[in-house]
């Protein structure tokens, strides 16, 4: 089930009863004289329908989060108390490296004759595997690991070891980027290209090729952004080369293809991978980040809460929970998703959604929209040092 519409038709009474809650003593300090939006930031633009427009939506001031954290903190300042490092990320990592190693090693060496127990392994736990590693990839990107650079670098590198593909030092180069510019045109590499929105549109079998090859979809639009790779991504190119070619050596070309398979599907049809789309496609006017609340998210270390997770990247991954507990009334009232799976069959048989279904922004609206938070900060200063006076 899809939870989006219902909560959007709340938000609005939502907002209100939480602007009538901060009090007109607040309102020297608070974000609302800054942002027609406050508290919860809904736009108000309307989503981009194929068929309809031709481009993504648009939207005139900043993406959400950071303002909607200041608002948050204002009623909730004990959410600080969560941010921090989960130590047991680690070992997740190095179980699950193991765990794939493993079954590429029983595959390629073993089981050499059973292609169709292969082909569904590599589907259910392969696939799902691969997942978790871009979710440990995630945390370690936003240093959530543990204390220090060297450390969640080392754990983003042992959870490369079940992709063979360089992804780490990539992803965190352009997942930051994400964060700091989010709908940004130009800026944000998690963008649809030109060419996505005019070839696909809202056509079921070609979204439905468009999700089996998403995969490649991260290579392309990095390359897009035509950046002279990182001396880190040079690194993680030959970490990974060197891992790949012992699993070559010791679990064989078999070992290695189910490694490549797990990855192909993970990252494509696959319940899991409909995050990707449930996290900033617009399914309803005004809001461009959505949470999924389902129990996959026990296995996939809550990747669902991404509201939780844009609004406070200091919380890791065990915490996000925690988030919207202490503050309900900000994101019970945002839309959100409670199935993967009917994320992937909404997108793929809904003529009104597509690679398009996304919303943007200029640099110099984005810019405007920052402002405004820099303009709060001096505000409440002044008002700080004249209730001292």
């Amino acid at each position: 089930m899809c939870s989006t519409t219902p909560a959007l038709r709340s938000a609005a009474s939502a907002a209100e009863n939480l602007r009538s809650r901060a009090g007109a003593g607040a309102k020297d300090e608070s974000t609302e004289q800054l942002d027609r939006r406050h508290p919860l930031y809904l736009g108000d633009w309307l989503r981009s329908i194929p068929g309809k427009d031709d481009d993504i939506a648009k939207d005139d001031l900043d993406e959400p989060h950071i303002k909607r954290k200041l608002a948050i903190l204002e009623s909730h300042p004990e959410i600080k108390t969560l941010y921090g490092y989960e130590p047991l990320t680690k070992w997740i990592a190095l179980l699950t490296a193991s765990i794939q190693v493993a079954l590429a090693y029983y595959f390629g060496r073993v089981a050499t004759d059973s292609l169709w127990g292969m082909l569904a392994c590599t589907y259910i736990v392969g696939g799902s595997l691969t997942q978790v590693y871009g979710v440990i990839i995630h945390e370690a990107t936003h240093g959530l690991c543990g204390e220090g650079m060297a450390i969640n670098r080392a754990v983003g590198l042992v959870a490369n070891i079940g992709i063979p593909f360089p992804i780490y030092a990539s992803f965190r180069r352009y997942h930051l980027e994400h964060h700091a510019y989010q709908g940004v045109i130009g800026h944000d590499p998690d963008l649809p290209l030109d060419w996505e929105v005019k070839l696909i549109r809202g056509n079921p079998l070609l979204k439905f090729v468009f999700l089996f090859f998403y995969p490649m979809m991260y290579v392309v639009r990095g390359a897009a952004m035509q950046k002279r790779p990182s001396r880190w991504e040079l690194y993680n190119w030959v970490f990974t080369i060197t891992t790949d070619a012992l699993v070559w050596i010791y679990c064989g070309p078999r070992g290695f293809l189910y490694l490549f398979l797990s990855l192909w599907f993970g990252y494509g049809i696959h319940p899991a991978a409909a995050h990707f789309i449930q996290e900033h496609f617009t399914f309803d006017d005004g809001q461009e980040t959505y949470s999924y609340y389902g129990s996959l998210n026990y296995l996939f270390m809550n990747i669902g809460y991404h509201n939780e997770h844009h609004d406070f990247t200091k919380v890791p991954w065990s915490n996000l929970r925690k988030v919207r507990d202490v503050a309900p009334e900000f994101y019970n009232t945002l839309a959100y998703h409670t199935s993967w799976v009917m994320v992937l069959v909404r997108f793929i048989l809904s003529k009104d959604i597509g690679p398009q279904s996304r919303v943007g922004r200029d640099y110099e609206d984005h810019r405007k929209g920052r402002k405004m938070v820099v303009d709060r900060k001096i505000a409440a200063l002044s008002a700080a040092a004249k209730s001292r006076q």
